[in-house]
């Protein structure tokens, strides 16, 4: 990437935010407050790392309003009500500028294979090694990294970002069993739907989302999704949901908008997730969350017979504990007397 150098007054005329200090001030990176150099921008968003904002060498530290006179008196800052999306927009800005900085590359690269009946917006990049099939459509200033593979007849709108190994359309899961003499067998569905991925959506390497298999399966517009994700067939995932890495996705659910899943959680397929519900990492959704709210499910593997008896007797503990306690209130202070045994 290109080398670049930003002014602290430039920064704010694009970004905003106060600027207090020299707006002539060049800044060449942007790093931590513990590694940040006199050339760098850094940024101070959580309470527990403010012991850092006397120590670091920082040229200029983004801050919250509470911590202005504290940031001025070490040095330049910039003051704005939400410092880490600052942060997020600012990294934004360096990208643009580090590619700006660059001659420009070939928009389809010459090891990509990209069928004649597909439709790539001009605007639109695709990788090294990329294949987009027959019927696909890539909206504008899509970009396509390396090895990413878009199925037949699959669509993804403007200004997404598909990183490495991502593979959009393959088949999904779908096989009818057979029952023989010999055992069973397995007769193929065939996958006749596609996917259809929204706008400002963002992939993460080598996850893969299936193509419906009458129906398509729907990202709608903001998704942003980890590496390593599984997406099953006619799945729908509403806007702006986010799911870190290692999430599976069984068969046609449909999350909601701006839900979170957590990185290693599964979700039961034919489920239902409202907007807004929040799930922690390596809990299995198996029925469906109505309410907005967050979730956990965490449970100790056992045979499945025993775990699903403890399963239903810790769903009765909350209960159970409330009766107790009014035994207990009912039997008066010497019920709970651990040394008071008439017997």
């Amino acid at each position: 990437m290109g080398h670049v150098v930003l002014r602290l007054g430039a920064i704010v005329e694009q970004l905003g935010g106060e600027l207090l200090g020299d707006a002539q001030l060049e800044i060449e990176s942007l790093a931590p407050l513990e590694s940040a150099d006199i050339r760098a921008l850094s940024f101070l968003s959580s309470a527990k790392y403010r012991s850092q904002l006397t120590t670091t060498r920082a040229a200029c530290v983004v801050v919250a309003p509470a911590l202005r006179d504290e940031a001025l008196a070490r040095g330049a800052c910039i003051v704005t009500p939400d410092p880490y999306v600052y942060f997020a927009r600012l990294t934004q800005l360096w990208q643009r500028a580090r590619k700006a900085a660059l001659p420009a590359g070939p928009r389809i690269h010459p090891s990509a294979v990209v069928d004649a009946l597909a439709e790539v917006d001009s605007s639109a990049v695709i990788g090294p090694l990329c294949v987009v099939e027959r019927g696909a459509k890539i909206g504008a200033h899509t970009w396509l990294k390396s090895r990413v593979t878009v199925g037949e007849d699959c669509v993804i709108g403007a200004r997404c970002i598909l990183h490495s190994g991502v593979v959009i359309g393959a088949d999904g899961f779908g096989f009818a069993p057979v029952r023989a003499e010999d055992g069973t067998c397995w007769e193929k569905i065939e996958q006749l739907g596609a996917v259809r991925i929204g706008d400002d959506v963002e992939i993460g390497a080598n996850t893969c989302i299936d193509r419906g298999a009458l129906a398509d399966t729907v990202i709608e517009d903001g998704v942003k999704l980890d590496n390593l994700i599984q997406i099953a067939h006619n799945v729908r995932v509403g806007r702006n949901t986010a799911m870190a890495a290692c999430v599976g996705v069984a068969g046609s659910a449909v999350i909601g908008a701006n839900c979170t899943i957590g990185g290693g959680a599964g979700i039961a397929g034919h489920l239902t997730l409202a907007d807004n519900v929040h799930v922690s990492a390596f809990s299995l959704v198996s029925r469906s969350l109505h309410k907005p709210g967050h979730y956990t499910g965490v449970f100790p593997l056992d045979d499945n017979a025993s775990w699903e008896k403890n399963a239903a007797t810790l769903k009765q503990l909350a209960g159970l504990r409330e009766r107790l306690r009014a035994l207990e209130k009912a039997r008066g202070p010497e019920s709970s007397d651990p040394t008071n045994d008439k017997n």
